[in-house]
């Protein structure tokens, strides 16, 4: 068995033992290659009442590399609008990229995602959301993120 299935499997054991934090529910893991968990931002907030859905999607490397994630965007889900998060799902955020570290979980990254948008005042797109969207890969992985914005 692969690490990241070894990885993925104790995760999953451990939310079936302890369960998710509040507001996050997980959707889909029916398989060690991608996840879908939804994230509601609770208490009095810009985002209150919304739910999101979270895609979590792994390769042979993960932990050791991170998870491409993005926000869920289809008939039932939109992604939030939030200036670190593009119309089309992909999130800019530098745990997700330069910062990531093994310790890190699908239910921590959850858990910040969460608190990203707790933290937020104002629902604005990024400024270069229509650019970027229009030449965004489809693996929000395969982006060079450029961090400079850690108040929002």
């Amino acid at each position: 068995m692969a690490v990241s299935s070894r990885r993925l499997q104790k995760e999953l054991s451990d939310i079936n033992k302890e369960g998710t934090p509040v507001g996050i529910v997980v959707l889909k893991a029916d398989d060690f290659s991608r996840w879908i968990l939804s994230v509601e931002v609770l208490g009095d907030t810009i985002y209150q009442g919304e739910k999101f859905a979270l895609m979590f999607r792994f390769d042979a490397q993960y932990p050791i590399s991170a998870p491409a994630v993005q926000f869920v965007v289809d008939d039932t889900y939109k992604a939030p609008v939030h200036p670190h998060v593009y119309s089309n799902g992909h999130i800019c955020a530098s745990i997700l990229g330069s910062e990531w570290s093994p310790v890190l979980s699908v239910v921590s990254v959850c858990v910040t995602i969460q608190s990203m948008l707790a933290s937020c005042k104002k629902k604005e797109r990024p400024p270069d959301n229509d650019r970027y969207v229009s030449h965004a890969p489809e693996n929000p992985k395969k982006t060079r993120w450029d961090f400079h914005d850690d108040n929002v």
